[in-house]
């Protein structure tokens, strides 16, 4: 069996809504270019999955528009035509998206006739294995999808997201489930839509130690279902103090990290399917997975990991919420905190979320020699023998009480942009919290022009997903 689903950039689903709901109680029509992913096996049902991402909109000419009114809209394949010439050119997938201004939320039997004839030519054009996406677009903003895989067949589309400060999922009967028990008081809150969009969504944590293993309780906790662990090391005793989940004899035996956070969600009895990964995040191994996911948790403090996650975000619109925790403690008879920062930092290809390099929160040399390490030990061992390698100093300040707050604070940053309980501007792309002066602030910080990531340059690769090489990095 294979399935699909859809992310739409939050600028793009503004751009089509401009463009498709007017004021002249006429459907309209426009086109987007998707960038996609071909996911082998689904971590959690192990079918194939097709997940396309939005990457550009393109208005159909007023001047093709052949006739329309309430109930259809019919124009000239010419510009079509020319879009399907562009997305071969760069590996693309077309999409038609049209106005259903009467609010039917489902295909109409025009759109039946009509979409077969289209896909044909498409795939006259540009080959028998073209695909073309079809999304419908109501006045109350619901989106549904299917994508054509030849002109007899089409898939419907079981998740359409919108990405960005918020996150709006469209699928089959939201908002038509009932809480389990164990949520419903959480629905009395947050309502009963939240907890089920909960219950839909893919999570990734990255990286299970003090931060990572409490983000990873409270996902069950908040009743969501699908979650996907990844981390490489193993439980020790100085991880006992703030690691959830782990005991000492998973110190004494030696346990990886996300076999024993992995039996503290399960031991929750709330539900959940928990796949874990131990393994560097970066490892090929953890693609399928990774790219499965519709948000991300990222706890390590490992800079090449951070790296490409932080160019993960933009090209497969997947939002990451990126944390951290900074302890500097005075040298002296009495500890004094110079800081004590709680960070969380939320990457997604919108203008106001500026990436991690920008921030200078990923250091580039770090990342390199930790590269390094990992690919060519003896060879960094000798520069280190050399002093050509930093960050190998004492391990940094650690605190549970912290690293839980920290979670804490993610959580309720991808709640907010669920739910939008703090309001209409309560999204926060980057926060720090002042744990010391009891303060929160929101750094601003200006993207450089020239960033790969998230500059005018990297916005050229947002919602391209699969690129060769992966992510445009030749490994």
């Amino acid at each position: 069996m294979t399935t699909a689903s859809l992310t739409i950039q939050e600028h793009h689903n503004s751009y089509l809504r401009e463009l498709l709901l007017t004021t002249n109680a006429k459907e309209q029509a426009a086109y987007v270019l998707c960038g996609r992913t071909t996911i082998a096996a689904d971590p959690w049902n192990g079918y194939s999955h097709h997940k396309l991402i939005s990457y550009e909109v393109i208005p159909v000419p007023e001047d093709e528009v052949i006739s329309s009114s309430t109930q259809h809209i019919t124009w000239k394949t010419d510009s079509f035509v020319k879009v399907l010439q562009t997305a071969q050119a760069k590996n693309l997938t077309v999409g038609v998206v049209h106005s259903h201004l009467g609010g039917l939320n489902e295909f109409s039997i025009q759109d039946d006739t009509n979409e077969p004839d289209l896909v044909q030519l498409a795939q006259n054009r540009n080959g028998s294995d073209t695909q073309l996406l079809s999304v419908i677009l109501t006045p109350e903003g619901n989106l549904v999808g299917r994508l054509w895989i030849s002109p007899q067949d089409a898939i419907p589309l079981q998740m359409i997201r919108v990405v960005g400060q918020i996150i709006h999922l469209h699928y089959p009967n939201r908002g038509q489930g009932v809480s389990p028990t164990a949520f419903q008081r959480q629905a009395l809150a947050f309502g009963e839509a939240l907890n089920q969009d909960l219950s839909m969504l893919r999570v990734g944590v990255i990286g299970c130690g003090g931060t990572g293993s409490a983000i990873a309780m409270l996902l069950p906790k908040m009743g969501i279902r699908n979650i996907a662990l990844f981390d490489k090391d193993i439980v020790e005793d100085t991880n006992l103090n703030r690691l959830h989940g782990a005991r000492q004899p998973d110190a004494d035996t030696m346990t990886p990290k996300v076999k024993a956070v992995e039996r503290s969600l399960l031991e929750l009895g709330l539900g959940v399917q928990v796949r874990t990964y131990q393994a560097w995040i970066g490892e090929t191994s953890c693609r399928d997975a990774l790219k499965a996911l519709d948000v991300i948790f990222c706890c390590t403090d490992d800079h090449s990991g951070r790296l490409m996650l932080n160019r993960f975000a933009y090209y497969y619109a997947t939002p990451v919420f990126d944390m951290g925790l900074s302890i500097e403690v005075s040298q002296g008879k009495t500890h004094n905190f110079q800081a004590l920062d709680g960070r969380v930092t939320v990457l997604a290809p919108t203008p106001r979320h500026i990436c991690l390099l920008c921030r200078e929160i990923i250091n580039p040399v770090i990342a390199r020699d930790e590269a390094l390490k990992r690919n060519d030990p003896a060879e960094y061992e000798r520069r280190k023998a050399e002093a050509y390698v930093i960050g190998e100093g004492n391990p940094s300040p650690a605190v549970v009480l912290f690293t839980t707050e920290v979670a804490n604070m993610a959580m309720q940053e991808l709640i907010h942009r669920l739910q939008g309980f703090r309001g209409e501007d309560g999204s926060t792309p980057h926060r720090v919290r002042k744990f010391h002066l009891t303060i929160d602030r929101k750094p601003a910080a200006v993207p450089n022009p020239n960033c790969p990531v998230c500059g005018v340059i990297g916005a050229e690769w947002w919602g391209r997903g699969d690129v060769v090489p992966f992510l445009g990095v030749v490994e």
